[in-house]
């Protein structure tokens, strides 16, 4: 079956562009971006395979390792948005045994699934967008006009006052002049949406829990059936098209095609997979813990069928991505056969002055737009000078060399200290320009950054 076209499909885009691509948003590790667009590109190789070696061809799963902060996490994001792909973020420490609390493994596949669903459902219900919108309108002047629905039957049956009254509704709705205009419609029960059953199933006791809580609160919400409510027109848009989107997608055609892009195209990322990596050969309870989560993991990396609500996924050609700092453990704490399912291995560099520098400069997101902005609604022309910016830069690389190393993250807490005199009385300031200099930069940060014991709690 032919899956609905992309956005943004990689099937023309050679790993040199895929690079390209990341390099808007994450600055440095050439050596994790080019081995990702590798990846990405042999997925798209994959599919114009012949069909007798296509299923043999399995992904290679990555796993980066380097401190926190660095652009691990970011990386796995701008591929997912870039491959639109079914994507899901887990953290390894979120798992554990089965038969203690915590989440099952298998969640991960059925979170995917679900990410899937959501992506194809968006898809479906934009391609019948014109449709939806029609029968929305039609729906609003039911309710704007009670009594009379001339598009139930023919023209002829109304008066010509009826239906001037009608068409002048439409060209106010259309118009914007009713979006706050309260109108009284009665709102449908909650479904089942079958998730309840699902955890119930799972046989986990935390999951068993929520399924009697939220399957309470369906049932109970069923009982009292329909719900009279006023509400804007605004408002009601919004609920109409989300029930008319549902009425025109073919539910079976959304689930096969979620289906097979999860088994196809499906990316999941593994972070702090460091944390349930025994530190030492000694076998201690936590260890113990933390290898039995990593064997649970195992033969959903390695391929596995995992039952979901909407059927079994085949987890073989899910592309994993592993991450973590590895601080106190290393790679090879993880468990051998867990360790040879992730043949790709990067190393993330720390990050230096100049990163810093770029950071604060070249990403379409760079904090430095995202401050210009926020202050530009309070009427403030906020500028930073380029040695002001590498002021900044070096105190982020100082910080973080006498401190904990965060990497990126330090740039938040510095740029907040820096600012938050400016942020504070930006109302009085309507109207000047504020540039930051290496002065300006010096003058607020330099006390803090010399007195070590209160810049490990301010920096």
């Amino acid at each position: 079956m032919e899956l609905i076209e992309n956005k943004k499909s990689l099937d023309e885009m050679v790993p040199s562009e895929i690079v390209k691509e990341l390099d808007k948003f994450v600055i440095g590790q050439e050596k994790a971006k080019r081995t990702i667009a590798v990846a990405l590109r042999n997925r798209t190789r994959r599919k114009k395979l012949p069909d007798g070696i296509r299923d043999e061809v399995f992904p290679k799963n990555i796993i980066m390792i380097g401190p926190t902060g660095v652009g691990k996490t970011e990386i796995a994001r701008r591929i997912a948005k870039l491959s639109n792909a079914p994507f899901i973020k887990v953290e390894a420490t979120k798992y554990t045994e089965v038969g203690y609390v915590g989440r099952d493994v298998e969640s991960m596949v059925r979170d995917l699934m679900g990410s899937a669903i959501a992506g194809v459902k968006k898809e479906m219900a934009e391609n019948n967008q014109e449709t939806v919108a029609k029968r929305v309108e039609e729906r609003l002047l039911d309710l704007l006009i009670p009594n009379l629905k001339p598009h139930e039957g023919p023209s002829e049956s109304f008066d010509g006052k009826v239906g001037e009254t009608r068409e002048s509704y439409r060209i106010l709705l259309r118009s914007g002049a009713l979006e706050d205009k309260e109108i009284e419609m009665v709102s449908a029960p909650a479904k089942p949406s079958g998730i309840g059953i699902e955890l119930m199933t799972s046989g986990n006791p935390s999951d068993i829990s929520d399924a009697v809580n939220s399957l309470g609160s369906i049932f109970g919400n069923m009982s009292r059936g329909p719900k009279k409510r006023k509400v804007s027109v605004k408002r009601a848009r919004e609920i109409l098209i989300e029930e008319e989107s549902e009425k025109v997608i073919d539910q079976d055609k959304l689930i096969e095609i979620a289906k097979q892009r999860t088994e196809q195209m499906g990316i999941i990322f593994i972070d702090e997979i460091d944390k349930i990596a025994g530190s030492n050969s000694n076998s201690s309870s936590p260890d113990i813990s933390r290898e039995g989560v990593q064997r649970d993991i195992l033969p959903i990396v390695e391929g596995t069928k995992v039952n979901t609500k909407w059927g079994v996924i085949d987890t073989s050609h899910v592309l994993f991505v592993a991450a973590g700092a590895f601080h106190v453990s290393k790679p090879s704490d993880l468990i051998p056969e867990l360790q040879g399912r992730f043949p790709l291995r990067v190393e993330l560099s720390a990050l230096s002055t100049e990163d810093f520098t770029r950071i604060l400069c070249e990403p379409e997101n760079a904090i430095t737009v995202q401050y210009k902005e926020l202050m530009k609604t309070e009427g403030v022309d906020l500028e930073f000078s380029d040695d002001g910016i590498r002021r900044i830069a070096e105190i982020a690389y100082e910080v973080n060399a006498v401190n904990e190393n965060i990497g990126a993250r330090r740039l938040y807490t510095i740029m907040e200290t820096l600012l938050e005199e400016l942020a504070f009385s930006a109302d009085q300031l309507s109207g000047q320009k504020v540039v930051i200099t290496p002065q300006y930069v010096d003058g607020r940060l330099s006390e803090v950054v010399k007195n070590q014991d209160l810049s490990q709690y301010i920096l």
